[in-house]
């Protein structure tokens, strides 16, 4: 954009210098007409009048697109930052979701954990229950069995003495 003003410039100063070095027949009177009235006026006067007013008309003109183009790109800006905010609420929205769901999640973990070891806790001490009376149980068999044995034994003793 900077070459292309200087450009501009340059073009301008161009016509303001062939101006001056021409000024005297810019300002010879000539007769013109406009169609339906004739009057006398110098041609290379209106002439540069026309240039500075469509220099002029193509300055506001490009004031006018550049103030447009920034109050644009503000109300993008603002609509970005607004979207922003938007999807930042969002995530956390969904951070803090995502967090509840697994305390939730490790809420149950832990209780499912709490009742499996209370069934196995129950579990084993059923078994050492069941483990301690077959214990007594073969302790008594074998009670009984030395017991018989000591009668037979005794009984066989006492009939080879």
């Amino acid at each position: 954009m900077y070459l292309r003003t200087l450009f501009i410039l340059a073009l301008l100063g161009l016509v303001a210098v062939f101006s001056a070095l021409n000024w005297s027949a810019f300002t010879t009177p000539t007769t013109l007409s406009i169609g339906f009235i004739t009057f006398e006026a110098p041609l290379g006067l209106i002439l540069l009048a026309i240039v500075a007013l469509l220099t002029l008309l193509f300055l506001v003109y490009t004031a006018y697109l550049q103030s447009t183009v920034i109050l644009e790109s503000r109300r993008h800006a603002r609509e970005l930052q607004i979207q922003r905010e938007l999807a930042e609420q969002a995530e956390a929205s969904r951070f803090s979701q995502l967090r509840s769901l697994l305390q939730a999640e490790l809420q149950n973990l832990a209780g499912q954990t709490d009742q499996s070891k209370t069934a196995l806790l129950t579990k084993l001490d059923q078994m050492e229950r069941d483990l301690r009376a077959a214990l007594e149980q073969t302790g008594n068999s074998l009670a009984a069995y030395i017991g018989e044995l000591e009668d037979r034994f005794e009984k066989s003793a006492g009939k080879s003495a």
